[in-house]
């Protein structure tokens, strides 16, 4: 049985932001729904809108009700949590919003708990991130500062900083004001069933260990594929690009999951640190590997977007092919391939396995057609499928191709928690296991510089909407 949190307060930053109407505010009420949430609680909504409690109110039942009227059928039980909703107009970039933030949280009893611990969830721009950590500084809100004792922790929002020195300078502002144990920077992939399972699958299954490795295993293809484009997000994209978007953090955190060591136990410490190590130890891109290892890529019609440049270089397709220069998988290719308006929308990682030494069942070439692999799906589905060769049936001995599946729907029968919903239940219970340490960020930044600085001005390969991306991208794979 899961421990309820302690009494605290949640302090929104960009409360009127589409993140928090769609994610946060959603999965708060669930949790709430469901009796996850500590029994005194409040969530106290920050914006530069000019709202009064009762109107931030409504501007939430206004927005639940418009974009998940499935989940509001229980009103008496929404008319409750709606009343723990609070406001504060905060102008970001001055002092006085933050001490009349600073003076709602202290507007509560103090037995009640719920001004001695205190949950900021950064729902802004990542460039607000440093304004508004300073903010708390000054208004007494850091945890150094301690108002009410109980304890201060802060989620941030990807990406953090926008190369490798912004992401240090991002982790100096806020190491100042709270320590690393405090810091929970979040990347939602961490909280799908199917990307936790990747551990389970891999350390709690004798099959799978001891062929995980460069001695039997070909290469590993992980795809991050959507079949829209960038939608609203345009001011975004133009200055992120989806090296920043995708690849620093989902790709190259699913890309750690797969190839990362046993950790010496089941600590958030102990399977971060095996995480660190995959990515401090991936290869560096240069000008003489890059045009074999990276293609970027935009989609047909992109420069036509609104609010996007009509002379945009900005890539919304990356084929990358990755080496991690260990033990374990040195000369292994890691392919990710991600990208915006491709041919379908799916999330997966294939681990595909050497061919045996001599084919009996037909032309080597066929081995390809049947070789082994394993098939994480991690959506839309959440499955995963095991493919080997069994013969056809008939005189003739023909290898084909067949599945095993497991499907996480049909195998169990409770329902799973969304990723918001689990992560943030682990942040205020303190678990760090599912967020990215400050290190790994760095390491991430690292690789992702090295590839933009490597590929230098070149313009990226233009793609039909709903294709494959270039055709260019074949010469990662034939390399």
């Amino acid at each position: 049985m899961q421990v309820k949190p302690d009494n605290c307060s949640i302090i929104i930053f960009g409360a009127n932001s589409d993140l928090a109407a769609r994610k946060l505010f959603p999965a708060l009420y669930e949790l709430a729904l469901w009796g996850n949430l500590p029994e005194n609680y409040r969530i106290i909504g920050v914006g530069r809108a000019d709202l009064s409690h009762e109107g931030f109110r409504s501007v939430v039942q206004e927005k639940m009700a418009r974009l998940f009227p499935e989940i509001r059928q229980d009103e008496s039980s929404f008319t409750l949590f709606s009343g723990r909703l609070f406001y504060v107009r905060v102008d970001l970039s001055g002092a006085e919003g933050y001490h009349a933030l600073h003076h709602e949280l202290m507007d509560v009893s103090r037995e009640s708990g719920i001004c001695k611990n205190l949950l900021f969830y950064l729902s802004t721009p990542p460039s607000l991130a440093p304004v508004i950590v300073r903010g708390l500084a000054g208004a007494g809100l850091g945890e150094k500062d301690g108002i009410c004792g109980g304890w201060r922790k802060i989620i941030v929002e990807k990406p953090y900083g926008r190369n490798l020195q912004t992401a240090r300078e991002l982790n100096g502002v806020i190491g100042e004001v709270f320590s690393e144990k405090s810091v929970f920077r979040i990347d939602h992939y961490l909280g799908k069933e199917t990307v936790q399972n990747i551990m389970v699958f891999r350390f709690s299954n004798g099959i799978f260990e001891p062929l995980w490795n460069r001695n039997h295993i070909a290469n590993v293809t992980i795809t991050i594929a959507e079949d829209f484009g960038i939608r609203d997000r345009a001011a975004y994209y133009e200055e992120a690009g989806l090296l920043r978007d995708i690849m620093q953090n989902h790709a190259l955190q699913l890309l750690a999951a797969v190839a990362m060591e046993p950790p010496v136990d089941f600590s958030a410490d102990a399977v971060r640190d095996e995480k660190a190590k995959v990515l401090r130890s991936v290869r560096t891109f240069t000008s003489e590997n890059v045009a074999h290892s990276v293609v970027l890529g935009q989609y047909e019609g992109y420069r036509s977007e609104k609010n996007v440049s009509p002379e945009s270089r900005v890539e919304t397709f990356g084929a990358i092919k990755f080496f991690v220069d260990n033990w374990r998988w040195m000369d292994v290719p890691f392919f990710v391939k991600a990208g915006k308006n491709l041919a379908e929308t799916v999330t997966e990682i294939v681990i595909t396995f050497k061919c045996p030494p001599k084919n009996y069942f037909g032309p080597a070439e066929s081995c390809s057609y049947t070789a082994n692999q394993v098939i994480m799906r991690i959506q839309p589905e959440e499955t995963i499928a095991i493919k080997f060769g069994a013969k056809r049936p008939g005189e003739a001995i023909i290898t084909d191709p067949v599945y095993m599946r497991f499907d996480y729907k049909t195998s169990f029968t409770e329902a799973g928690l969304t990723p918001y919903h689990r992560l943030l239940l682990d942040a205020m219970a303190g678990e760090q296991m599912n967020f990215i340490r400050q290190d790994s960020v760095e390491y991430s930044w690292a690789i992702v510089d090295s590839i933009r600085d490597a590929v230098g001005g070149q313009l990226p390969d233009a793609y039909p909407v709903h294709s494959a991306g270039p055709e260019s991208v074949e010469r990662i794979y034939s390399l």
